[in-house]
């Protein structure tokens, strides 16, 4: 089997440098770095990470839990991570973390406890008190997705705030007969995201003078689910509203469907906007609130990486804003 000397004694170097060059940790040469590369390739030469992390201290692994894979937004988040890990020579090891249960209790006690990882990503993961601790006391910096973990850096948008602007959108249209269609508030994600969206919503509205009784609807956080709720909200013309505010833009894209299978025309009887920036917003030609998961996982590395740096700040604990847009696309406009 070829080692380190191998490959230095062929390239003409020390094995220090050698070592240098192939792990990218101090510096060489442009010139002596090919020269290592080529003749590690020439002789099969594969660096142990093993015998790396022996000697840096570092597995340059990342452990990543989350509640759903298939689902668009952590889909998003995923991909987005192993991406920009690699970039960094991440390896990225997926937990999929269910709610609190013995298979939870086992992720965190042997998994993320026993098995060596520089750091972990939590994405739309309500971390207990005690889960924060034991990753804090086996020195593993924690950065979390979705919403603020005390004790951890955390990237998350504001859904109070998001919400708030997408109604004020339909109120700067002209539009008072508004309802909100979201989350179930008895089926709560982590965060208390349908709370959040909800009570944006009904800030927005109250600060306009409007009247919020009756204007919920709660729906599953699906296409499907929004199909079902429009149908039974626009079906009764005496109880049809000019404009709706969606939780998230698969429901909305099933309100809208629901209301074309109703005869209802989109903008021009009925106004929907949502939240998300799915890919399928532009199809539909959906006015939304995009909330740019992709971006939200490159700051989570970008957070990660800072913990992990030696002279990493304290202060950065906390709670960082990620940014969202509104996109004015044709399924709103003002009432007739």
């Amino acid at each position: 089997m070829s080692a380190i000397a191998d490959v230095a004694r062929l390239a003409g170097v020390a094995k220090a440098t050698a070592s240098r060059a192939l792990s990218g940790r101090g510096y060489v040469s442009e010139e002596t770095r090919r020269r290592v590369v080529e003749a590690a390739a020439r002789i099969g030469y594969v660096a142990s990470p093993n015998a790396a992390s022996l000697v840096t201290g570092r597995t340059q692994s990342v452990g990543v839990i989350i509640p759903f894979i298939s689902r668009w937004f952590f889909a998003e988040v995923l991909e987005s991570l192993e991406q920009a890990l690699l970039a960094q020579g991440y390896d990225m090891t997926l937990y999929n973390l269910p709610a609190v249960s013995d298979e939870r209790e086992r992720i965190f006690d042997f998994f993320l406890a026993r098995k060596r990882f520089d750091g972990v990503i939590s994405v739309g993961v309500e971390l207990t008190d005690a889960e924060v601790d034991l990753l804090h006391r086996l020195g593993r910096p924690l950065v979390g997705i979705g919403g603020d973990i005390p004790g951890a850096r955390t990237i998350a948008i504001d859904d109070v705030g998001a919400a708030r602007l997408a109604t004020e959108h339909l109120l700067s249209l002209g539009h008072t007969d508004i309802r909100h269609i979201g989350g179930d508030q008895a089926d709560q994600m982590d965060f208390a995201v349908h709370t959040q969206r909800l009570t944006g919503f009904n800030r927005a509205m109250q600060a306009a003078g409007l009247p919020i009784d009756g204007c919920f609807t709660p729906c599953a956080f699906t296409i499907p689910g929004g199909y079902e709720a429009g149908l039974a909200l626009f079906g009764d013309p005496r109880r049809r509203p000019t404009a709706v505010f969606a939780a998230s833009d698969e429901i909305a894209i099933g309100l809208i469907i629901a209301a074309r299978d109703l005869g209802i025309q989109v903008p021009s009887e009925l106004s929907v906007i949502g939240i998300d920036g799915h890919p399928y917003a532009e199809m539909f030609r959906l006015t939304t609130i995009e909330q740019h998961p992709r971006n939200q996982a490159r700051m989570a590395v970008e957070s990660l990486l800072a913990a992990l740096a030696p002279d990493a700040d304290p202060a950065m604990l906390g709670l960082r804003r990620a940014p969202t847009n509104l996109v004015m696309r044709s399924s709103t406009s003002a009432p007739r």
